[in-house]
């Protein structure tokens, strides 16, 4: 049962998230934070990434049931009562407004729950089953973590955390849609527009280019606003140029197989490209 309830709040997407999270506290610092407040701004992050997945879980259950890659959910198979996971998505975005008010601040708490009511609200009850746009809009949720991050130390915003909100805001569709085209049909099944679902395999990638190049930029155009050095520059044209390869290789060679790599080197992008402007952060301004 413990299981069953830590599945709902999508674990592996909560850790691609908190990737984002440490390295724009660090940038925000310029050195480690208070260890205090990094553990804080985790765990409040946590839970309101896992009550805002929660609750996708619980209004989308009907989908689940529909699709092979979602059909073993907790709450498909019955492990969970809708009512038990509602209450209990419920009870984690009240517990994280206060842990992030409480810890760190009340713009950092604001701004998280602000996330999961707009990835609710927007994404999971009006555009994931109405609109091939959205991941593209409800995906900007996803990306709210590096404002967290950034608010947790700072408590304000300034174009550093924006420009990485905007980065994160358009890696999400070609990342995603790069899973989507593996399990296209079952989403046709479940009548989700999913954009490799309901457009030409041209189409799509045509708009994943689109979007990792806007994304490549936007990381470089951090470098200077950021005032960062050659490990991070470096490092992002180098990433950058091997994602855009790959989004142009998966044109040539549309397969699931193909897409799932794609797919796999977003994750690694996103790990490598935050873990570099952690580093030189630390080496520019000699922390140990």
């Amino acid at each position: 049962m413990i299981g069953a309830y830590i599945a709902l709040t999508k674990p592996r997407i909560i850790e691609l998230l908190l990737i984002t999270t440490i390295p724009t506290m660090v940038l925000a610092q310029q050195g480690w934070p208070p260890a205090r407040l990094v553990i804080v701004t985790l765990i409040g992050g946590t839970l309101a990434a896992g009550g805002a997945n929660a609750i996708n879980m619980y209004v989308d259950r009907d989908i689940d049931a529909l699709m092979e890659r979602t059909q073993n959910r907790p709450l498909v198979v019955g492990i969970i009562e809708p009512r038990n996971a509602l209450i209990f998505a419920v009870a984690l975005q009240i517990a994280a407004f206060a842990v992030l008010w409480a810890g760190a601040n009340l713009l950092s708490a604001v701004l998280a729950f602000s996330a999961a009511a707009f990835y609710v609200g927007i994404y999971t009850l009006w555009l994931k089953r109405t609109s091939r746009q959205n991941i593209v809009i409800g995906g900007a949720a996803g990306a709210v973590p590096v404002l967290v991050g950034w608010s947790a130390v700072q408590n304000s915003l300034g174009w550093e955390p924006v420009i990485l909100f905007v980065v994160m805001f358009l890696w999400t569709p070609p990342h995603f849609w790069a899973l989507a085209v593996k399990y296209a049909d079952e989403y046709s099944a479940a009548d989700v527009p999913m954009l490799p679902s309901v457009a030409p395999m041209a189409d799509v990638v045509r708009q994943m280019i689109i979007y990792t190049v806007a994304l490549v930029a936007g990381t470089l155009v951090l470098w200077p606003v950021a005032s960062l050095g050659l490990i991070y520059g470096i490092s992002a044209i180098v990433l950058g140029a091997i994602f855009i390869w790959g989004t142009i290789a998966l044109g040539k060679n549309p397969t699931p197989a193909a897409s799932m790599r794609l797919f796999g080197y977003s994750i690694t992008y996103v790990t490598l490209l935050f873990g570099a402007m952690m580093l030189d952060v630390f080496v520019e301004h000699g922390v140990s």
